[in-house]
């Protein structure tokens, strides 16, 4: 079997499932919850559409995601601020990497993450797919 490891562009790829009920519990301890997940142009986006539990959910899934995807997690080299969802002009979830998120992505050879974000009854899942 040849060996693919130079030539495939995917470097990693990641995969979270997020209940709502639980980010819906934490909203309800602390109104302000959503600032210790999301930056704060991810914030304004929320906005108060009714659907902004299971859009914080999703993103939530993502930023999971995207560190699965890099080989990392959470932890003091990475925030949740250094990963950023937002959605295009068509809708769909683009990822931008700052800080020790990007660092991450350029130690591994990450030029991109593509992510896609999904919500069924009570759950939002993401997956994420690092690119060279």
């Amino acid at each position: 079997m040849k060996d693919r490891s130079n030539t495939t562009p995917l470097r990693g790829l990641g995969l979270d499932l997020v209940p709502i009920d639980t980010i819906m519990l934490a909203l309800r301890r602390d109104a302000n919850a959503a600032c210790a997940w999301l930056t704060p142009t991810e914030i304004d986006t929320l906005g108060t559409r009714a659907e902004s539990v299971e859009t914080l959910a999703g993103r939530i899934a993502a930023k999971e995601a995207v560190v699965k995807s890099l080989g990392c997690g959470f932890d003091d080299e990475v925030a949740w601020q250094d990963i950023t969802i937002l959605a295009d002009e068509y809708g769909a979830p683009r990822v931008r990497l700052t800080g020790g998120a990007a660092a991450a992505a350029k130690r591994i050879g990450v030029r991109c993450v593509l992510v896609t974000i999904t919500h069924a009854g009570d759950y939002a899942a993401a997956a994420a797919c690092a690119m060279a």
